[in-house]
């Protein structure tokens, strides 16, 4: 078994594609409509889908937002250095919502960003 994808539903497709390949760095692997059921579906990464988890941006045509509710947290991203990933995202538009630095309790580097949607990233620097 492995983890093939996270779904996120998002409420405008375009800006959430722009967000993970131009702030994230990530691909457009693939997008395709459904007309009979009113959605698109895309699929954005790091590599391709066969060798890495990705991301499935869901759009529902009805809906341009959704309540985030309490039960998801994040998704994780490891970066070479989290202090340059911040200054980098921010300079690509990106939404800084925790500078870098140790995290609570601990001393892991991390910081987070924000998609276009609300969604929180986690910027965790590699480990040794």
């Amino acid at each position: 078994m492995r983890l093939l994808h996270t779904m996120l539903r998002v409420g405008n497709l375009d800006r959430s594609i722009e967000f993970y390949t131009a702030v994230l760095g990530m691909r457009l692997l693939r997008r395709k409509d459904y007309p009979d059921g009113k959605f698109t579906l895309a699929f954005v990464g790091y590599g391709n889908e066969r060798d890495h988890t990705v991301i499935e941006l869901t759009y529902n045509w009805d809906t341009d937002h959704y309540d985030l509710g309490q039960g998801f947290g994040h998704i994780a991203i490891e970066v070479d250095s989290v202090y340059e990933a911040v200054e980098t995202l921010r300079s690509r538009g990106g939404k800084v919502i925790r500078e870098a630095g140790p995290m609570n309790a601990g001393t892991t580097i991390i910081a987070f960003v924000q998609d276009p949607d609300g969604y929180a990233i986690e910027l965790l620097g590699k480990k040794n």
